[in-house]
């Protein structure tokens, strides 16, 4: 069990929480979508929300195209998309296409690879996706704020090949924190909180919703993509009285497998696919619970049977493996070996350690930043001229041992890349496993590997929004 826990929620307050199935082989057009493209209008402005259920207060959000999550982007593998973004805000922004292997101009930091989008500005996004499976988009200026006011979206990139299923599902989950009124709580920053868990919210929607009930029916199989779009709130999710298949990790598929401990562990900006076959009773109804934190398990909705006879008595005999993607295998012989040790937080001290890059008022303990990667802070958001920490040749086999020094959970984000996962803490990976974000307990050591073959300066930072504003960020460059 998990007793990380920041304290600043209380039991009572912790959890309303998630809803409304998103996503269903046939959808309409969506709102600023072409139909039949790859092209997709997409508008950061202010909007208002029914987050915590239709008893509450709507909560004035940020949102793309007016909804929460943002509309859903559907592309085709290896085919060309444009993505147009408006910014509507009062403030500076971007999108970043999280985990989606694009080209550096088009990664979403701002003067790392182009300007801000300014208050009445846009920017045009051109990239060819090339793999298939489940991403999301966001934000990467002043991310905080941004990403806990709702500014968050989904992707899906369309195998050409899809996998056998009767419906394929999307659950985005956010935490929000929320006040007795309905509002978003104010204390973005929080000094305490950016050298602890990060900003763990009282409120988890699914789909932008509570959620107490989603409609299934006997038999079928259920392809279900899970996608953790909150700030810090880590999950560790059971399906009671069902054996969730888990075949894709951050969009790349793996070899199908029951998760450990029957719990799909799910850090923040972290995408599993499971596949479901739904073995419960007509009528019946079986929680779906997340009990990462000790003590404070909550449930995150139902599966509800409908009454009907089961559609099949026996599973869907058809492959649950999906395609693989075109990722460049590493030649681990051959490999350059670098270490990457995070550092700080509460209960570590910072001593020693340098400043790299501005503050952009955001801080840790004491004014200062709160965390480091080899003893450099960067702080923010990102900016022009910061310093790569390691400079790759173009086509080089990396292989990274990241060293998580702390007594926190860090969820390990490389912009432009998919890393490999080799070993924890000295043991191999039990399956083949491939990650843009790495979540990593308190003292564990991972190694992961990926070729360098993406030119450009890439981000790696924590995706505890908190602890990159307040230091745990750093650049790889690819040459």
């Amino acid at each position: 069990m998990n007793t990380e826990f920041n304290g600043l929620v209380s039991r009572r307050g912790l959890l309303r929480t998630g809803a409304g199935l998103l996503l269903t082989t046939a959808l309409p057009p969506l709102p600023g979508h072409a139909a039949g493209s790859n092209e997709y209008r997409i508008a950061a402005a202010p909007a208002r929300a029914r987050l915590a259920g239709d008893s509450r207060p709507e909560t004035d959000v940020w949102a793309y195209n007016g909804t929460i999550p943002g509309s859903l982007v559907r592309l085709r593998q290896g085919e060309p998309a444009r993505l147009v973004v408006e910014n509507r805000l009062d403030q500076e922004t971007t999108v970043h296409w999280h985990g989606i292997r694009l080209p550096n101009a088009m990664d979403g930091v701002p003067g790392l690879t182009q300007p801000p989008i300014k208050p009445g500005g846009s920017f045009v996004y051109e990239f060819t996706p090339p793999d298939a499976g489940t991403f999301w988009y966001h934000p990467h200026a002043n991310s905080l704020d941004q990403l806990g006011r709702g500014l968050a979206g989904p992707v899906i990139v369309e195998e050409r090949e899809p996998v056998a299923v009767d419906r394929d599902l999307l659950w985005f989950l956010t935490d929000w924190r929320l006040t007795d009124e309905g509002g978003i709580a104010s204390g973005f920053g929080n000094r305490m909180e950016a050298a602890m868990s990060g900003r763990v919210g009282n409120t988890v929607t699914l789909n932008g919703r509570l959620s107490e009930a989603e409609p299934v029916r006997a038999g079928e199989r259920i392809r279900l993509r899970l996608v953790n779009g909150s700030l810090a709130r880590i999950m560790a999710l059971r399906f009671e009285g069902h054996r969730p298949l888990i075949v894709a990790i951050d969009g790349q598929p793996c070899d199908p497998h029951e998760p450990e401990g029957s719990r799909i562990l799910l850090g923040p900006a972290m995408r599993i696919d499971v596949m479901l076959y739904m073995q419960g009773a007509p009528g019946r109804r079986y929680g779906v619970i997340d009990d990462f934190y000790d003590g404070l398990s909550y449930p995150v909705t139902q599966l509800a049977y409908d009454e009907q006879r089961a559609l099949r008595e026996h599973p869907l005999d058809a492959p649950l493996e999906l395609s693989r993607n075109p990722l460049p295998e590493p030649d681990l012989a051959a490999a350059e070996r670098h270490d990457l040790t995070l550092q700080g937080g509460m209960m570590s001290g910072m001593g020693g350690m340098q400043g790299g890059g501005m503050m952009h008022g955001m801080m840790g303990m004491g004014g200062g930043a709160a965390w480091a990667i080899n003893g450099m802070s960067m702080t923010g958001d990102g900016h022009a001229g910061m310093e790569p920490a390691l400079t790759f040749q173009r086509g080089r086999s990396i292989i990274l041992m990241l060293r998580n020094e702390t007594a926190w959970w860090h969820p390990m984000h490389l912009h432009g890349h998919s890393l490999a996962v080799l070993s924890r803490n000295g043991r191999p990976v039990s399956h083949r496993q491939w990650q843009d974000t790495v979540l990593m307990a308190p003292k564990d050591i991972v190694e992961v590997a990926f070729v360098a073959d993406n030119p450009g300066d890439w981000m790696l930072h924590c995706h505890v929004m908190d602890h990159q504003m307040a230091g745990l960020m750093t650049v790889l460059r690819v040459a």
